[in-house]
Formats: C-alpha cells, sequence, structure tokens
C-alpha cells in the first residue's frame, strides 16, 4: 500500500526523512490551601504543530526550493497534506520556519526542514440584538405590537419640532423687522415677537396666533 505523499499546497515533498507532529494542551497550575499539589487549569490546546526534514532533488528541485522560500517570505497560510494529521483536520497553517542546504558536488541537491503551525479560522465577531440578546425572553406583552405607536409617536414628534423650527424662524424675521421700527413711536411688532418668544419657551400657539391678528387689524 502506497503510503500518501506529504505536501505544502501543490508541492510533494517525495524524499521525506521524518516528520513529528506535536499538540500542546494550554494548562494552568493552581495552588489550593490545603491541597497537596496545584490544580491543573484547562484552558484548551495550543495550535498543532508539525515539523520535518528531508530532501529535494532532480531538476525541478530548484523551482520547488524557489517556490516554498517564497510561501515562507510571504508568511501566508498554507495547507498541508500528510497521513500523520489526517485525524487532526487541519485546514490552514502558517510556515514558520524553513531552512535549506546544499553540499558540493550534489547539484540539484537540497536538504530542507521545516516547522509548520495550525492557524484556525477566527470566530464570527459579536453581534448585538434587541434587549441585550434577551431574544424569547417574556416581558409580558407582544414587543411586535409597539411598532405602529412608536411609529406614530416619532411622526407627531416630527411634526412638533418642525413647528417649532417655522416659529423661530418667524420669530427671527420678526426681530429683524422690529430692529428697523422707529424706537420714539415704539415697535408695533412688539406683541407678535412677545408671543413667539412664550412659544418658544413653552407657550401656546393660539397666543403667537391671536397677536399676528391684533397685528393684522384683526380682533
Amino acid at each position: 500500500m502506497t503510503r500518501p505523499m506529504p505536501m505544502i499546497d501543490d508541492v510533494a515533498l517525495e524524499q521525506v526523512a521524518w516528520i513529528r507532529q506535536r499538540t500542546r494542551p494550554r494548562v494552568a497550575s493552581l495552588p489550593i490551601l490545603g491541597l497537596e499539589g496545584d490544580a491543573q487549569q484547562k484552558l484548551g490546546r495550543g495550535s498543532h504543530e508539525v515539523e520535518l526534514a528531508g530532501v529535494l532533488f532532480g531538476e525541478a528541485a530548484g523551482d520547488a526550493v524557489a517556490t516554498l522560500q517564497g510561501k515562507a517570505k510571504a508568511g501566508a497560510e498554507v495547507t498541508f497534506a500528510a497521513d500523520i494529521v489526517t485525524a487532526l483536520e487541519l485546514k490552514k497553517m502558517l510556515l514558520l520556519d524553513a531552512e535549506f542546504s546544499a553540499a558540493a558536488g550534489h547539484p540539484n541537491h537540497y536538504q530542507y526542514r521545516f516547522l509548520l503551525r495550525e492557524s484556525p479560522p477566527l470566530p464570527e465577531p459579536a453581534r448585538l440584538s434587541a434587549f441585550g440578546g434577551l431574544d424569547g425572553f417574556d416581558v409580558g406583552f407582544d414587543l411586535g405590537a409597539l411598532g405602529d405607536v412608536m411609529g406614530d409617536i416619532a411622526a407627531v414628534a416630527g411634526e412638533i419640532q418642525a413647528a417649532v423650527e417655522a416659529a423661530t424662524e418667524a420669530l427671527g424675521a420678526l426681530e429683524a423687522m422690529a430692529g428697523l421700527a422707529d424706537l420714539a413711536t415704539g415697535n408695533p411688532l412688539s406683541p407678535l415677537t412677545d408671543a413667539i418668544s412664550a412659544l418658544g419657551q413653552g407657550g401656546g400657539i393660539g397666543d403667537a396666533g391671536a397677536a399676528l391678528g391684533r397685528l393684522l387689524g384683526g380682533e
């Protein structure tokens, strides 16, 4: 039975002298009062590591070395396949260490040693949801029923805001007109400007309307 050939991406490592896989659990030793020894707190595991060494030779060996050197230089993730890591379900690895050597009198003959470390995908970013993530929590009433009510409140608030802004603009125009009035005869616009000022401070719209009526000769 032919064993699968170790590969880094699409580069076949034909002559592997040895290969070693290592997994290191993360454990914290915690001293406990009255306990002989330390409690061992498991903190998951570190990334799987693979170290291997071998030989590349032949006319295509130089191209393979150049390709592997480029991957190590870029620090990009690579795929690694070998029978020793079949059960680990590795997705991507980083080529952390790549060493090459050549001997005189042996053209197209390169020795190598690699160290690869698992690079797992990052988890999905956290998402915020309504009510602090208490989806399905019974608050005693149907939250969906608030949709129309909140829309009506927002519409009324918009109308009030528009009315206040219009009154403020009118007040500015009237004050400009009042500045042109003869100070000796008094300001004929004072009743209306006073009423609009009161509106800005919480007065009624009816008061401003009545003052405008008196200014225009109404009752």
